[in-house]
């Protein structure tokens, strides 16, 4: 018989296995806690401890404790063993390393910044079935960014006015058609009438622009309906959906991207409701986790930010982005998505930050443009060759009179 205690969980000597699970937490412990009983808490709290000690039969029991191994300032390093998830089950390895321990008394804050995630658990997930390579396999993009927008306002629109701007957004320059987060069903805009409607537009448009365009048409809802929703999509000869990943669950992510295996379609992850974990820097959940976390899960599109060029509070873009593209035992890589204020005045620099091999999605940025959405198109589209060319935006406008009305009435200036 033995007993389980608090210090069996803390071993600063111990050297993760390559197939331990690695995170690091940032926590503020209890005021009468130290860094080393929180963090022994936090192991044994998230795998197989309890706040008692207990007997257990030796022979009836598999080992499976956590390990509080690194302690550096407010940051702790915990190795879990492998086998102590489900393979290839998502929500049960974050009820482990972002369950309880978020609600813990033993720490006044506590949050998941970073996992190292090993090919023992990577290979129990399918990654992005297509990721950066749909600028390529799926759109004319080629090397540079793809382009992509929301009819505004994002949620009201009749479904011939959302196709017939979606329509002049496609001409001029735009890649992609988008819904946003809160449109799905609703009786203004059926989504199947939405659907249908607006791959018959895309289809003129390429017709006569000779450039394949798409619409990120969003299946969030239900499970069993998001399922139906993408065979629809494939039913219609549409290529992508879109799913807003958190407030549907990652179990549902990882129906969908089942589904989408079917038919061949590639996933845009909206990222709604994300702020909730991450916003504070100090407790929840990191948006670099959460990309992960949507990587393993098989989005080919998520967005991660605008590095501080939008409206929106960002985390470290540039990092998160960096890790997207990189290798993770061999799963695709996955897009991101720079939204959220943009507009053609920010392009330049937008590129500069994080590249090409993004996405850059304007709403307001090409729908605001005083001469409407065509031009508005045509203005971020001009905006991303210009700069492409390395020819500064002032300069490149004057041989083009939408990027210069847009250069005229926002500058470049970064809403809030």
């Amino acid at each position: 018989m033995t007993g389980i205690e608090y210090d069996d969980f803390l071993n600063r000597e111990y050297e993760p296995d390559s197939t331990d699970l690695v995170c690091t937490f940032s926590i503020d412990p209890a005021e009468d806690m130290s860094m080393e009983a929180a963090a022994s808490r936090v192991a044994s709290e998230s795998s197989n401890g309890t706040w008692a000690a207990l007997h257990v039969d030796e022979d009836e029991l598999t080992h499976l404790g956590a390990v509080a191994c690194g302690m550096d300032g407010n940051e702790i390093t915990v190795a879990y063993p492998a086998e102590l998830f489900e393979v290839g089950s998502m929500p049960q390895i974050l009820s482990c390393i972002a369950g309880n321990i978020m609600g813990m008394k033993a720490v006044d804050a506590i949050r998941l910044e970073d996992c190292e995630w090993p090919k023992s658990i990577t290979s129990g997930f399918p990654g992005p079935q297509f990721g950066t390579s749909v600028a390529r396999e799926k759109l004319d993009a080629g090397d540079r960014p793809i382009l992509a927008t929301v009819p505004k306002p994002k949620v009201g629109l009749s479904t011939d006015a959302h196709v017939r701007v979606g329509e002049e957004a496609w001409r001029g320059g735009v890649d992609l058609l988008k819904d946003d987060e809160n449109l799905t069903d609703q009786d203004f805009n059926p989504f199947e009438d939405r659907l249908a409607e607006s791959l018959a537009a895309r289809d003129r448009v390429e017709e006569d622009v000779g450039e394949r365009k798409d619409y990120l048409v969003n299946v969030t809802a239900e499970t069993n309906e998001m399922l139906e929703r993408v065979d629809l999509v494939a039913e219609h000869g549409g290529g992508f959906v879109m799913v807003d990943i958190i407030t549907c669950g990652w179990s549902a992510v990882q129906s969908v991207r089942d589904r989408c295996q079917d038919h061949g379609l590639a996933i845009h992850a909206h990222r709604a409701m994300h702020a909730a974990f991450d916003r504070m820097d100090h407790h929840g959940v990191s948006m670099r986790v959460i990309a992960q976390i949507s990587r393993l899960c098989g989005v080919d599109h998520i967005h991660t930010g605008t590095a501080g060029l939008g409206k929106l509070a960002n985390e470290d873009t540039p990092g998160i982005n960096d890790w997207l593209h990189g290798d993770c035992h061999g799963l695709n890589p996955v897009l991101p998505v720079a939204s959220g204020g943009l507009h053609p005045g920010v392009v330049d620099r937008l590129i500069d930050a994080l590249g090409t091999d993004i996405c850059i999605q304007a709403g307001g940025g090409i729908h605001g443009h005083p001469d409407g959405t065509h031009a508005g198109a045509k203005a971020l589209r001009q905006a991303t060759d210009a700069s492409l060319e390395g020819v500064p935006l002032e300069e490149y406008a004057q041989d083009h009179a939408e990027l210069a009305t847009a250069l005229d009435k926002w500058g470049a200036e970064t809403p809030r």
